[in-house]
């Protein structure tokens, strides 16, 4: 019996010599002392074997054993813990004397980017810039923009709710009643901002950031509004890219239009962009309907205005050939490092 348990505890303080950190002291000790599968713990189990007259004996010095191993091995795992975090120390230390990390130099967001550009491009034309709040009523948001209250923009499905009578903004177009009711023609004014809808795949998000642009005076046409976009997209997609208008239908603009650019990336010859059509499409846009001006207090018969709804994503997305909205809130850096304009 004695051999037996000599022959243990010198197993033991070999192998002592062997370990290298706290997790194999760890894993060393559940080999000698775990309850079910140590075999210290197993030599308790061999008591049923032992003569009665040497149970107590063999008790005994299993014990001691037992006290011995769990104390020569505790302090084992105390002086590898303390090596191990003297190490870390030594590993953390920082020399100050050392020249400082090279810490690269950072940019703007692409979607600021291009609100930025956009903002330039149109401050350039005499706009002023007006930025509405998040949370509107559903006066603003609809009914003064001539929208029917059984339009499907108004559905629940549709629109965030905060209550039957304020909501999320669906669309910056809220600011120009404010902006209208606030102040006499001319206007000329410029509203970006963030806008929230209930949709979300590839190229939507519940969350995104648009530019509404108003201009009310004497005499504003169709044709002041294409020769405008002529203008913003060839400072945004290149000179040589041109716009066309298309019969749409908006509540808060009569006529209504889809505007699109040529592409620029194959000049209008038909790409995997323009899907081999040399048009992309990239705003809505009209003449403000009589309606809206009339809710404000602007007389029709003297006055006339357009109005134009840009989305900064679709626009950066189209800029930076980006085919997915959620690159674009995920912040990752190396996604960024190639959308940047430098």
């Amino acid at each position: 019996m004695n051999a037996n348990l000599e022959q243990i505890k010198a197993e033991i303080l070999a192998g002592a010599e062997e370990l290298t950190s706290s997790k194999e002291v760890y894993e060393f000790k559940k080999k000698f002392l775990d309850g079910k599968t140590g075999k210290i713990g197993l030599l308790m189990r061999e008591m049923k074997n032992i003569a009665p007259e040497e149970r107590a004996a063999y008790g005994k010095g299993v014990n001691e054993l037992k006290e011995w191993a769990l104390e020569f091995l505790g302090g084992l795992d105390e002086k590898m813990k303390a090596k191990e975090l003297q190490d870390r120390y030594e590993a953390e230390k920082i020399d100050i004397s050392l020249p400082a990390v090279t810490v690269k130099e950072g940019n703007l967001h692409p979607i600021t980017l291009v609100r930025n550009q956009i903002i330039d491009i149109f401050a350039g034309m005499g706009f002023e810039i007006f930025e509405g709040t998040e949370i509107e009523t559903d006066y603003y948001n609809f009914t003064a923009l001539n929208t029917p209250q059984d339009h499907p923009a108004r559905d629940m499905q549709d629109t965030f709710y905060l209550s039957p009578e304020f909501l999320l903004r669906t669309q910056t177009s809220a600011g120009q009643i404010h902006v209208m009711e606030n102040k006499k023609p001319p206007i000329k004014i410029l509203s970006p901002g963030k806008v929230f809808r209930s949709d979300d795949d590839a190229t939507h998000s519940p969350m995104f950031t648009q530019m509404e642009g108003l201009v009310v005076d004497k005499g504003i046409t169709l044709c002041d509004l294409q020769g405008m976009l002529d203008e913003f997209v060839k400072k945004i997609y290149g000179e040589g890219t041109k716009t066309r208008l298309r019969p749409s239908y908006f509540p808060f603009t009569e006529p209504s239009v889809e505007v699109d650019c040529s592409c620029f990336e194959c000049g209008g010859k038909g790409c995997k962009l323009c899907k081999g059509t040399g048009w992309i499409e990239i705003l809505g846009a009209g003449i403000v309907n009589n309606k809206v001006l009339e809710n404000c207090g602007i007389d029709s018969n003297e006055y006339s205005g357009l109005a134009f709804g840009i989305g900064i994503e679709r626009t950066a997305m189209l800029k930076y050939g980006i085919n997915n909205i959620k690159l674009l809130f995920e912040s990752d850096i190396k996604v960024l490092n190639q959308l940047n304009d430098k």
